[in-house]
């Protein structure tokens, strides 16, 4: 499981190991990390001796990061750089090492021909705000070839605490972070700018407290909460799904939500809705009946919402499931049609799982602003509504109302951006509660399948919402095999 620890408890934990440690070993740890990432980045496109380097020298650690790992390169022939944004505030042992090893420090980028590296210390995790002008011009006129970019630590203008960028921010091919992930290098707009990331273990481990401030869950952590029926085992046991979605306008919504559940393991589907032929047509192992909810028969979960409209008896099928003393998906149409006191005071478990523009309208703010702030928005909403809340995107966050972990899931791909995408992931996380997972671990088991399944669906070529479903199949079998 990947962990991310905000900017006030890396620091803390810094500071008591670097009580146990030799002056300066911190940094030498996090050095050599980053100039082995260094190394093999060029080595990938070409080779390290005789490759030109550019470090770009913010003031402070992150600056001295980036000279002790240059000073390490040089030592291995490569032509190294230093461009200091801060000449009076460098880093002096970093900056002696590097010249030292045969490193050079230029005023300016003018004369420096073509770089196989530019290596980001500018600002790193105790940065606030976007990048100042110079250093953006700065930048823009280092990379203008297409110069591979790797950030020390954070890339230089994004907020590490909360994934936001306010005005220019680095657009890093690669990140190394040390000791810990930071939230910002998970979460979107920030993530955008991180490249693939790489963590340097310094041994700040023991010193970083429970829980984390995110999490993301791997191969292993997914394969473990999965549900997978015993000897004993029947539909029952397995878990019935109750899906309300679908209308005259919509008859598709309430085919693909019925579709996420069954491809997701439900031991049955009951389908309540207008849509029933239409399901049955595509799923004749589907139970259906024509309402309301609440006479369908036994259930261990519901899902409400996708495709519903504005119809008559809509909002009352949202209020009768909503009634129902079992966990309670709620999306789309269901999120506009819900009363916020009864979600509140429900004593069964209910998770809501927006958009963007949903999300918005749940909050009572502008889109933008959840796009900008999503790790605020999502804890927001979890919090106002007593609910789990799934807050899709291209980062989709998972929070509860209590205090666990935000978690990111670490799957999401573009190809999702596709009509009745997100009916399948209701169906789909509905089954799971279903089965007896936890609120949490069924939001985000489900985002996980969701985002391998579209990869699977997709295979190189535009992705439907019927191949996402059909693809959660090869995703299930992907995870279990590890």
């Amino acid at each position: 499981m990947r962990r991310a620890y905000s900017v006030e408890t890396v620091r803390a934990a810094e500071a008591a190991l670097m009580q146990r440690l030799p002056e300066g070993e911190l940094m030498r740890r996090a050095a050599a990390g980053l100039a082995v990432a260094c190394g093999d980045l060029l080595r990938r496109n070409g080779r390290v001796y005789g490759s030109r380097v550019l470090l770009l020298v913010g003031s402070g650690d992150n600056g001295g990061d980036a000279l002790y790992a240059g000073a390490r390169l040089a030592r291995r022939g490569a032509g190294v750089r230093a461009l200091l944004l801060a000449p009076d505030r460098a880093h002096p042992g970093g900056l002696a090492a590097l010249l030292a090893a045969g490193g050079q420090v230029v005023d300016g980028p003018d004369g420096l021909g073509v770089l196989d590296l530019v290596v980001d210390g500018i600002t790193g995790i105790g940065g606030r705000g976007g990048l100042r002008e110079d250093a953006t011009g700065l930048l823009h006129t280092v990379t203008r070839d297409r110069t591979p970019v790797l950030s020390v630590d954070l890339p230089s203008g994004v907020e590490a605490d909360t994934g936001e960028v306010h005005g220019d921010a680095v657009r890093a091919d690669a990140t190394v972070t040390f000791g810990t992930y930071k939230p910002g290098l998970l979460i979107d707009p920030a993530a955008e700018h991180a490249g693939a990331l790489r963590l340097v273990d310094i041994g700040l481990g023991p010193e970083l407290p429970e829980p984390p401030d995110l999490e993301a869950l791997q191969y292993a952590d997914v394969a473990a909460l999965l549900p997978a029926p015993g000897p004993e085992s029947d539909k029952y046991r397995r878990g019935v799904v109750g899906v309300v979605a679908g209308s005259e306008r919509y008859p598709g919504a309430a085919v693909l939500a019925v579709a996420g559940a069954l491809h997701g393991g439900a031991g049955a589907v009951r389908y309540v809705g207008p849509g029933a032929d239409a399901v049955i047509a595509r799923y004749p192992e589907a139970l259906v009946h024509a309402g309301p909810p609440s006479e369908a028969g036994r259930v261990q979960a519901w899902v409400v919402g996708p495709g519903l409209g504005d119809g008559r008896g809509a909002e009352a099928a949202v209020a009768d499931v909503l009634a129902a003393d079992v966990p309670v998906l709620v999306d789309a149409d269901g999120l506009r049609l819900l009363d916020a006191e009864t979600v509140r005071t429900r004593t069964a478990p209910t998770v809501l799982t927006p958009h963007a523009g949903e999300a918005a309208a749940l909050l009572g703010t502008a889109r933008e602003e959840v796009e900008a702030g999503r790790l605020a928005a999502v804890r927001e909403l979890a919090a106002r509504y007593r609910a789990t809340v799934l807050l899709k995107g291209s980062t989709t966050l998972v929070a509860e109302a209590r205090d666990t972990p935000v978690r990111v899931n670490p799957t999401g791909t573009s190809w999702l951006a596709t009509a009745g995408s997100g009916d399948v992931l209701s169906g789909l996380t509905g089954s799971l509660l279903a089965a007896g997972l936890a609120p949490r671990d069924a939001a985000s088991v489900g985002a996980y399948l969701h985002g391998l399944a579209a990869r699977h669906g997709s295979d190189g070529a535009p992705v439907s919402a019927q191949d996402v479903a059909e693809g959660i199949r090869a995703a299930w079998r992907d995870v279990r095999a590890g």
